[in-house]
């Protein structure tokens, strides 16, 4: 039985265009209904879609619990609460666990080079100080440095360490974590939107995708036409979620997706400063996008 599987959404934080660029909760709650009447299987705060890096600890815990609040056990909610610090990480995991979190998703330290053992010692500390289950989450791009499936196999031996997370876009990383997770309950899921399907292919239990946040029932179709074994509608939706990729890809993550969220009539505003608002021409290409999708738009 997994603990994490299907189309798990990293929603975006919704902000307001005042000089603080302060959270917008009745934004959030849109969202959240959105997401989860599109079919998603969970919702996760705080994640890179999520901008954690550019949020303050109060902001995430006080977000994330609205969002426990407002899903209200539809589906599960999972926060994450990764940082550079291990310190930092066990406590936003105790107060994501006090909020009502399902699960933490925890990034493992970025900026400055830690060895193998030192990971170790971040990821079992993390899950030594919370009883819910807690998923790893490799990004390397933005880490700069990718989670060895040596490190996830230890850590997989930590009794509520549960799955992984893997955004690296390579399959045969993700394949390792799939060998090194075997026997020992622990779910590997993907984080690249364009590689679904070969990675339901290779033995994930489920994606974290991003796109979900806009074109939640394509993602989660996909996802069911994988798991039923109907690999034309499969491939007909994998390809499906390329127009959009392709429009995320013209600025800083996730300045276009929460445009293009904007956009569809769900206001959550900019992505944080230092990012800025997406150009005239950048909003053209969002439209047609929207357009492809049937959305309507502004």
């Amino acid at each position: 039985m997994s603990t994490f599987s299907g189309v798990i959404v990293p929603m975006v934080t919704p902000f307001r265009r005042d000089e603080g660029q302060t959270v917008n909760y009745e934004a959030g709650e849109r969202l959240v209904e959105r997401i989860i009447a599109g079919g998603a299987s969970g919702i996760f705060t705080f994640g890179s879609n999520g901008e954690f890096h550019v949020c303050t600890p109060d902001e995430k815990v006080a977000f994330s619990r609205f969002v426990v609040e407002r899903a209200a056990g539809r589906v599960p909610v999972y926060v994450g609460t990764g940082s550079c610090s291990t310190r930092e990480a066990v406590e936003m995991s105790k107060r994501a666990e006090d909020a009502g979190a399902s699960a933490v998703s925890v990034v493992n330290p970025y900026f400055m080079r830690v060895s193998d053992a030192e990971v170790v010692g971040y990821y079992e500390a993390v899950a030594e100080s919370v009883k819910i289950p807690v998923l790893m989450y490799n990004i390397p791009k933005s880490t700069g440095t990718n989670l060895s499936p040596e490190v996830v196999a230890r850590v997989a031996e930590v009794d509520n360490v549960r799955g992984v997370k893997d955004s690296s876009g390579s399959m045969d990383n993700l394949a390792a974590y799939v060998e090194a997770a075997r026997g020992k309950g622990v779910d590997v899921l993907v984080g690249s939107d364009g590689r679904i399907s070969e990675a339901h292919a290779l033995g994930a239990s489920g994606a974290i995708a991003g796109t979900a946040n806009l074109i939640t029932g394509v993602v989660v179709s996909l996802w069911r036409a994988l798991e039923a074994g109907d690999a034309g509608a499969a491939a007909a939706l994998q390809a499906d979620i390329e127009p959009l990729r392709d429009v995320l890809h013209m600025g800083s993550a996730p300045q276009t997706l929460k445009r293009a969220l904007e956009l569809a009539g769900v206001p959550v505003g900019p992505a944080r400063r230092p990012v800025a608002e997406t150009a005239p021409e950048v909003d053209e290409r969002v439209r047609a996008m929207l357009d492809h999708y049937g959305i309507a738009h502004e």
